[in-house]
């Protein structure tokens, strides 16, 4: 995951005498059958294009099947990758090159919005001369199809190739098109097979000498067989970057934290998180806790923190519905957690491996009775590492439970940005173990903010009974009404008191104008992206982007005050006005929207789709300009 840009060449093809196109960034994506490895070939060809110091972001195509039926439209599974000049922010738009195993793939990744006229399609062609018919005539039938709706199809003889070098074309078109792909972009061979041996170290002599050859094969052909050749420049030197997806900053955050327990339960687009940390945390004295299911695996992470150690679980939004009770307990008892969402589509089972931002008002209020909790969202993979520095700090500061809320699109999608440089006081304390005083209450609530000290198990003087009843002072179980009024109290002035230490949010653009768009998690870079679009063009229009949700940044209010109109930019249901039945009264509203409009009492108006994938900066420039001239209209 660690880079040294340093060691970055830019050797050029031994043998290219084809003409080649400059271009500031590109979009490529890689897309097969489940199975057929285009989601390795994508990581690698990302990781090798960051180490040539481009920009980076890539976003995982997943079925929403397990194992979906062959050579069908809904099973895509791959990945997009975006590669740039400068820093790159999200996925981008309509993608520029596309290399498919199958045609019948590509089916839904047109209907998704992913190609433009003129994307470069390199389609493996076996299908065409395939035993069976009925494929033979699904082949031709899409190839017309795909070059009447404006693409540069070429047919590509991936197995063809690969039969020269294994019995097994399945296992090896993967290596075969990520040689292909560092020929089109002049890929530097020799970080290319330092990744590959990374990738395959683990599996013998044979494998990895075998996907050697067969990236090598590809290059050669690519070489050989193709006039495509497309150079992006790198931007100036950086200091030494890291490369990885969320779920790794999530996993590298926790134990940068201090934090030496995970305990969760597998559940997609969350389970990644687990394996990285299973065969890193324990280097750092840490171990995972895999439970018998998702409640089990909160209670046991809240055990461990009762214990004096914060612990951490991660989990997706119908993890988070069986956490709800356990949650609520970490609030009446005041134990520091720290709970990551890795949020899909919804509700119920939903999208298991689809993006959305669907999970924001459960985080804020799921639980019996008024239970409030730290809430924060990372919009970078970057800020996926800090974030978890700070949630430690802030559960054990404010004694009780924080919400991360990842989502799928940063859990997968992988980003360059500066490495780290650990730092001691990311690390949790030592465990007090000095006396307590006797006489001092485990809930010595401080009459102005509500934060009390924290007695530990095994600390002299500090044994306290806990409960999820109601308490006093002294964890007493008790009814009376002024002392149920008192914790009630307690618990919401810290979230006061921790509002009043942030700082307010920055505006990305003019401080005052037409439109404000405001947004929260992953959807940071093409919000910003499509409003310095619309501002390039004269268009008043400037974006906020929220990462504490509970409580909220101060001085939102003021900051909208100087805008004619605010809208929220979200991946969550809301009803469009005009359509049936749906008016000012009985339009539902997004989830940020929602929140804004109740804490604002301000007219926040929206716009959100639930499309399984993250917002095209194209798609939010349209809603821009389209909003903007009703403004003026």
């Amino acid at each position: 995951m660690e880079l040294d840009v340093h060691a970055a060449g830019g050797a050029k093809p031994a043998s290219n005498t084809a003409e080649t196109v400059a271009v500031k960034e590109h979009i490529i994506e890689i897309v097969s059958d489940s199975g057929e490895g285009a989601q390795t070939c994508g990581q690698l060809f990302g990781k090798v294009c960051a180490r040539m110091r481009n920009g980076l972001w890539t976003v995982e195509i997943i079925p929403a099947e397990i194992e979906p039926p062959a050579r069908s439209p809904a099973g895509a599974s791959g990945n997009r990758i975006r590669i740039g000049t400068d820093a790159v922010t999200n996925a981008g738009d309509q993608a520029d090159v596309v290399v498919a195993f199958n045609e019948q793939v590509l089916h839904g990744r047109i209907d998704a919005g992913a190609f433009r006229t003129g994307t470069i399609i390199l389609l493996e062609n076996c299908w065409g001369k395939d035993q069976q018919e009925p494929v033979r005539s699904l082949y031709a039938e899409a190839v017309e199809k795909f070059r009447r709706l404006g693409f540069d199809v070429h047919e590509i003889p991936m197995q063809q190739e690969c039969l020269k070098l294994t019995d097994d074309p399945r296992r090896g078109k993967n290596m075969w098109a990520l040689g292909l792909l560092c020929a089109i972009y002049q890929r530097d061979m020799e970080i290319v097979k330092e990744e590959i041996s990374k990738r395959f170290a683990g599996k013998g002599e044979r494998i990895l000498a075998l996907n050697l050859e067969l990236v090598q094969a590809g290059y050669r052909w690519g070489l050989e067989n193709t006039a495509l050749r497309f150079e992006i420049p790198v931007g100036p030197r950086r200091a030494t970057q890291a490369v990885m997806n969320g779920n790794q900053a999530v996993g590298l955050g926790i134990m940068a934290a201090g934090m030496e327990m995970c305990s969760m339960y597998p559940i997609t687009p969350a389970t990644s998180a687990s394996h990285f940390l299973a065969a890193e945390f324990h280097k750092v004295g840490g171990f995972v806790h895999q439970a018998e299911d998702e409640i089990a695996a909160i209670g046991f992470a809240l055990g461990a923190s009762y214990a004096g150690k914060t612990a951490v679980t991660i989990t997706s939004g119908p993890g988070l519905a069986l956490k709800t009770e356990f949650v609520g307990l970490a609030v009446m008892a005041e134990i520091p957690l720290v709970i990551v969402d890795v949020q899909r589509g919804g509700p119920s089972t939903g999208l298991p491996t689809k993006i959305e931002q669907g999970d924001l008002l459960a985080a804020l209020h799921a639980a019996a009775g008024d239970a409030p909790r730290i809430v924060i969202a990372p919009a970078t993979v970057e800020e996926c590492f800090h974030f978890m520095i700070t949630a430690r700090k802030l559960a054990e500061q404010f004694r009780g439970p924080v919400i991360v809320l990842s989502d799928a699109n940063l859990a997968t999608g992988q980003q360059v940005f500066p490495r780290p440089q650990p730092r001691e006081e990311w690390l949790a304390p030592p465990v007090e173990q000095s006396h307590w005083r006797s006489e001092k209450p485990p809930y010595d609530w401080d009459p102005e903010t509500g934060i009390s000290g924290r007695p530990i198990p095994g600390q002299k003087g500090g044994e306290y009974v806990v409960t999820g009843l109601a308490h006093d002072r002294h964890s007493h179980v008790a009814y009376e009404s002024a002392t149920n009024q008192q914790g009630m109290q307690m618990r919401s002035r810290k979230l006061a008191v921790l509002q009043n230490s942030l700082r307010p949010p920055q505006v990305h653009g003019d401080p005052d104008g037409d439109l404000l768009v405001v947004g929260w998690g992953s959807t940071l870079g093409s919000i910003e992206e499509a409003v310095d679009r619309v501002r390039h063009t004269g268009g008043k229009v400037s974006s906020l982007h929220l990462r504490f949700l509970s409580p909220m940044e101060p001085g939102i209010e003021e900051i909208f005050r100087r805008f004619k109109q605010v809208m929220t930019i979200e991946i969550n249901y809301s009803d469009d006005l005009g359509d049936p039945f749906i008016h000012g009264e009985s339009r539902r509203y997004s989830q940020l929207a929602q929140i804004l409009r109740s804490r604002t009492l301000m007219d926040i108006d929206c716009w959100s789709r639930v499309p399984g994938s993250p917002l095209q900066p194209a798609q939010i420039e349209s809603v821009i300009r389209e909003r903007l001239g009703n403004m003026t209209g």
